[in-house]
């Protein structure tokens, strides 16, 4: 296994479970907020479309085949 591969690896895994993470957070700040339905819904949309992004940009990478 070359540097290269292993890099890619490590990083997907690596920001994977960092994204994993940031939605147990999320969920946690609007359980403690007591937030409701609504405002957990803003809550996921808002803080979570940072990681939508993360997941979109890797799918047109591997489509696009850069």
């Amino acid at each position: 296994m070359d540097i290269e591969l292993f890099e890619e690896i490590s990083l997907t895994v690596c920001i994977t479970g960092l994204c994993l993470y940031m939605l147990y957070i999320i969920y946690k700040l609007a359980e403690e907020s007591q937030a409701g339905k609504f405002g957990s819904f803003i809550l996921f949309g808002g803080l979570g479309l940072g990681i939508f992004g993360f997941a979109v940009k890797k799918v047109i990478s591997v489509t696009l085949g850069i």
